[in-house]
C-alpha cells in the first residue's frame, strides 16, 4: 500500500476517549499508533481555554473508573473542575500511563482509505501514511468549532477569537470594546469574564438559554472522603441514573401537577439551590410532560425576572421554550452581568447580524465598533470532525455520501460499509447526551472486546 507504518489500530485524537482506547488496546497486547492534531493530550478541554470554561458534571464524577488509585489519590480543588485543572488531569493520567508515547502530536489525518483487497485501511496524515487493520476516531462530538461564515469577516481589522479556539497564551480584554456572538454554554460561560475585563461588551443573542445556578464551590473534604470511602458504590449508583451521574440521593418521584403552588415553588427552590442539572430533578415528570415543564420554564423565567433590573432585558433573556429539550446550562453570575452599565444586549432573532466591517459589525440595522469580536458559536457537533476527513469505504463510498440524509449508525460506534472504522460517541450514540468520560469507557471496553474476539477467531 506504500504505507510508512503497519499496526493493528489507528486512534485519532488524544482526548479522554483516545487516551482510554489506547490504554485498553495496549493492555491486550495490540500494537497501535495514536494521533493528535494539537500539541498535547486533553481533546476538548485542551481547546477550549476561553475563560470561565469548566465542566458541568461534578468533578468527583468527571474522572476516570480504571485506575483505583488514582480515584483515591487525586484531589479537585472544586466542586465543578475548571478547564485547566481538568487538562491536568489528562496530562497525569497520559504521564503516569506512559500513554505520550503512543500518540504522534501535531499531526493531521486528511483522509482513510479502505482497501478491499488487503481488508486493511490506509491513513494518510500531513507526516506520512499508516496501514492498520481497525481505525477508531475519537475526534469527540464536540470538538470542531463552529464559525459562521459572516460577509466581510476577513475585513475585520480588530482581533477574533472563538471559544473553542482560544490562545494557548489566554487574552486580555482590559480596557477594550468587545462584541461576543452566542449565549449557549460557552457564551454563559464567558461573559461574565470577559465582562470584568472589558470597557464595554455587547451580546449578540438569537436565542435565550435556560441556565440554571452552578452553585459551586471548594471540594469539601468530608463529602470527598465519604464518597471516596465506597467509590465502587457510588459509581455503580450513577450508571444506573439516566445520564449515568448524579446526585447521591433518591430521586422525587411525584408529579409537580400534584402539588400545590407553594409546594412547587419551595421544591424548586431547593433544587436551584443545590445548584447545576439537578434542577431538572425537582419533580418525577419535567421531561415528559408540557404542563409539567411549563412549571419549571416559568420558574426559572420569573427568577431572571428577580434579578436582571432591566425588564426589557430580562424578558430578551427569558427562553419561551421547553426546559431541558435544548441542553441546560448552569452559570455563575450569568444573569447578575446584565445589571452592570457596561453590558448591553442585542437580540438578532428576527433580524440576524447583516455583516462584518472593518471596525465591528452591522445587526438590525445599527452599526457597533469593536476592537474585539468573540465567537462563541459553538461546534459543528456530532459528525463535524469526522466528515472533515475524507474517509472512504467499500466501493469508493464517501463517508459524506453515506451520511448525506443524515448519519446512520450501530449504537454511534460503526457504520454499515465502513469495516472495522469506529466512531466513538458518534452521533446516535447515548454517550453524548450523559456523562462524557463513563460513555467514552464503555465504548472502548466494547471496542475492545470486539477486537479481542476478531483476534481470537483470526478474523
Amino acid at each position: 500500500m506504500g504505507t510508512d507504518k503497519q499496526v493493528d489500530a489507528v486512534i485519532v485524537g488524544a482526548g479522554f476517549a483516545g487516551l482510554y482506547m489506547a490504554y485498553l488496546l495496549r493492555q491486550n497486547g495490540f500494537a497501535i499508533q495514536g494521533i493528535e492534531r494539537g500539541d498535547d493530550v486533553g481533546g476538548t478541554w485542551y481547546w477550549n481555554r476561553y475563560p470561565g470554561c469548566r465542566c458541568d458534571v461534578e468533578s468527583i464524577e468527571y474522572c476516570y473508573q480504571f485506575d483505583k488509585e488514582l480515584e483515591q489519590e487525586w484531589q479537585w480543588s472544586e466542586r465543578y473542575a475548571a478547564q485547566p485543572e481538568i487538562l491536568a488531569y489528562a496530562k497525569h493520567v497520559a504521564e503516569r500511563h506512559d500513554l505520550y508515547t503512543l500518540f504522534q502530536f501535531e499531526t493531521q489525518v486528511e483522509a482513510a482509505t479502505y482497501d478491499e483487497q488487503s481488508q486493511r485501511w490506509r491513513v494518510q496524515t500531513d507526516k506520512g501514511d499508516i496501514a492498520t487493520q481497525y481505525l477508531i476516531m475519537a475526534t469527540g462530538c464536540l470538538s470542531t468549532a463552529n464559525t459562521p461564515d459572516f460577509p466581510g469577516l476577513a475585513d475585520f481589522q480588530g482581533r477574533t477569537i472563538h471559544t473553542g479556539l482560544w490562545p494557548q497564551e489566554g487574552v486580555d480584554f482590559t480596557g477594550r470594546r468587545v462584541g461576543i456572538i452566542g449565549t449557549g454554554s460557552s457564551g454563559i460561560q464567558s461573559i461574565p469574564h470577559i465582562a470584568a475585563e472589558a470597557s464595554e461588551l455587547t451580546v449578540f443573542q438569537r436565542t435565550a438559554n435556560f441556565s440554571v445556578p452552578a452553585q459551586n464551590r471548594p471540594s469539601d473534604p468530608e463529602e470527598v472522603a465519604r464518597i471516596k470511602s465506597n467509590y465502587d458504590h457510588y459509581r455503580q449508583r450513577a450508571r444506573q441514573q439516566p445520564a449515568a451521574f448524579g446526585p447521591d440521593f433518591p430521586r422525587n418521584l411525584d408529579s409537580v401537577l400534584d402539588a400545590t403552588p407553594e409546594e412547587r415553588e419551595t421544591r424548586f427552590e431547593a433544587h436551584w439551590q443545590l445548584g447545576g442539572f439537578m434542577f431538572l430533578g425537582a419533580f418525577s415528570d419535567l421531561g415528559m410532560n408540557e404542563e409539567a415543564n411549563w412549571h419549571a420554564a416559568e420558574f426559572v423565567r420569573n427568577k431572571i425576572r428577580k434579578i436582571v433590573k432591566d425588564p426589557a432585558t430580562a424578558e430578551l433573556l427569558c427562553p419561551d421554550g421547553v426546559i431541558g429539550c435544548k441542553r441546560l446550562c448552569a452559570d455563575t453570575n450569568y444573569f447578575q452581568t446584565y445589571n452592570q452599565e457596561h453590558v448591553h444586549l442585542v437580540d438578532v432573532s428576527t433580524q440576524p447580524i447583516e455583516r462584518i466591517t472593518p471596525t465591528g459589525l452591522v445587526a438590525n440595522g445599527t452599526e457597533y465598533e469593536f476592537d474585539d469580536i468573540v465567537f462563541a458559536t459553538g461546534f459543528d457537533a456530532m459528525t463535524g470532525s469526522l466528515l472533515r476527513i475524507n474517509i472512504t469505504g467499500v466501493d469508493g463510498l464517501t463517508l459524506n455520501e453515506k451520511w448525506a440524509a443524515g448519519p446512520r449508525t450501530y449504537l454511534g460506534l460503526m457504520t454499515a460499509g465502513f469495516p472495522n472504522l469506529f466512531t466513538m460517541t458518534g452521533p446516535g450514540s447515548p454517550s453524548v447526551l450523559a456523562h462524557m468520560i463513563t460513555g467514552v469507557e464503555h465504548h472502548a471496553e466494547y471496542i475492545t472486546d470486539i477486537m479481542l474476539w476478531m483476534k481470537d477467531h483470526q478474523q
